[in-house]
């Protein structure tokens, strides 16, 4: 009897080439949605490549001799842009920056496209989300007027390319590469495949013409890049703005930059009247008062930059079987950690109690670096003590009651000791008590920085 011979799988997933009998919305392999689609031929190697020789203007040639002068960096004119980009904008970069809804892409986009104009580049803003008027309005309310910034709202990649061709920018920025469609490639805008002809058709051009390219991405409910993967991979710097929507900070962090370091952060201030650089932010998140218990001060690093964060805590007694654990800008389970470790290691008593952790200016401090400087505000709410203004805390504590080291931690003391802190409690008190009592030695010797009692 004759074997039936086996069909080719007739949808492959145009990710990563993964092949099924019948149709699906999600790739099986890589997770992706809306990249399965009907297989025109079988996968594979299918015809031979003809090599074809090089032009004399594109020979492989030594690195050493390859000439970079004709592509300094330039300035966008927002120094904590600047900053993230690692020192500025290289001429054919394509940079994609993405974010929540609302946290203030298109203000900071506009604020670096007036800023570019006024320094005698002309820019091109080519809005697929809003009207025109919409982004003059924008423009008005943050003084970003300029004769030099032209706006184009169109959603079709073709036209914003004739309009690349007509004014001749010399930055462009596309907001967004989610609402731009392309005649080149089947579904609506939005689809894996329109954003990946789209981004790579902005690459393209970015290249050949010298051109940065600024392009805006949708984020999903979980954070990441809308679209498909190769997105990130096909742009030369990703940035991520994010923020609290209850504060008005706001930062801009590098997750791959192809020209530059990618551990700096951007710090911005969005007020009403636009989005303003906050070069030392370092007063943001410290408290203003008096020295009050249950507070301690950390030095948090963001990127490169070591800030002094102020911890508190608060503790109330409880008649309740599940006393409450209450956290705001810090991580929950390492401070119900802390909590356990204070108790069983330092004898200080929170079973009974109420603990509430919070952290000032909205500011999230989830690192290691942050457990010492709860253990001792939890601690001073305890014995209701006040620790001394110049007084810092970096450290991360073990289940053994050790305080660990942690990274950069000269870095971190030398922006303690320039803020004006010059004790720093950190892991060279040893242990979880000896921390303690180095706090304690500390407020003996200032006894008018805080209250006895410690």
């Amino acid at each position: 009897m004759a074997t039936r011979r086996p069909t080719a799988a007739p949808y492959r997933c145009t990710e990563c080439g993964w092949t099924t009998l019948k149709w699906v919305g999600r790739c099986a392999e890589c997770q992706q949605w809306g990249t399965v689609v009907e297989a025109a031929e079988p996968t594979g190697l299918s015809r031979a490549v003809t090599p074809v020789a090089p032009g004399a203007g594109r020979a492989a040639r030594p690195i050493t001799a390859v000439d970079t002068t004709d592509a300094p960096r330039r300035t966008s004119g927002v120094g904590e842009f600047d900053r993230v980009l690692g020192g500025g904008i290289v001429p054919g970069a394509a940079i994609l920056l993405s974010g929540e809804p609302g946290v203030g892409k298109s203000t900071l986009l506009l604020e670096v496209a007036a800023q570019s104009a006024r320094a005698g580049r002309r820019v091109l803003y080519a809005s697929a989300e809003e009207s025109t008027a919409q982004v003059r309005l924008r423009a008005e309310r943050t003084g970003a007027l300029h004769d030099e910034l032209y706006i184009a709202a169109e959603t079709d990649l073709a036209t914003i390319l004739g309009h690349v061709d007509e004014v001749r920018p010399e930055l462009l920025i596309v907001d967004s590469v989610q609402t731009v469609s392309s005649a080149l490639s089947d579904g609506v805008a939005g689809h894996p495949s329109q954003v990946r002809e789209v981004a790579s058709t902005l690459v393209r051009v970015a290249k050949e013409r010298g051109l940065p390219v600024i392009i805006v991405g949708h984020v999903t409910k979980d954070g990441s890049i809308a679209g498909p993967r190769v997105l990130e991979h096909l742009v030369d710097v990703v940035c991520h703005f994010e923020g609290d929507r209850q504060t008005s900070l706001r930062f801009v962090r590098a997750l791959k930059n192809r020209f530059g370091p990618t551990d700096e952060v951007g710090c911005f201030d969005m007020t009403g009247a636009g989005i303003a650089e906050v070069p030392d932010p370092s007063a943001l998140f410290l408290g203003h008062g008096a020295p009050e218990p249950g507070t301690c001060v950390a030095i948090a690093l963001e990127g490169r930059r070591a800030l002094p964060v102020e911890v508190q805590a608060l503790t109330i007694a409880t008649a309740a079987p599940n006393p409450r654990r209450v956290v705001n800008g810090v991580d929950g389970a390492r401070v119900a950690m802390v909590l356990a470790v204070l108790e069983k290691r330092a004898n200080i008593i929170t079973s009974n109690l109420d603990v509430y952790v919070s952290t000032v200016g909205g500011v999230r401090f989830t690192e290691p670096a942050a457990d010492l400087a709860i253990a001792i505000a939890v601690a001073g709410s305890v014995r209701n003590q006040a620790t001394p203004k110049t007084l810092a805390a970096v450290g991360e504590l073990s289940l053994a009651g050790e305080v660990r080291p942690v990274t950069q931690a000269a870095q971190r003391r030398s922006e303690a000791a320039r803020l004006g802190y010059s004790d720093v409690i950190d892991n060279r008190s040893g242990s979880l008590g000896g921390a303690l009592n180095d706090v304690r030695l500390r407020v003996r010797d200032r006894p008018g920085d805080a209250a006895p009692g410690f």
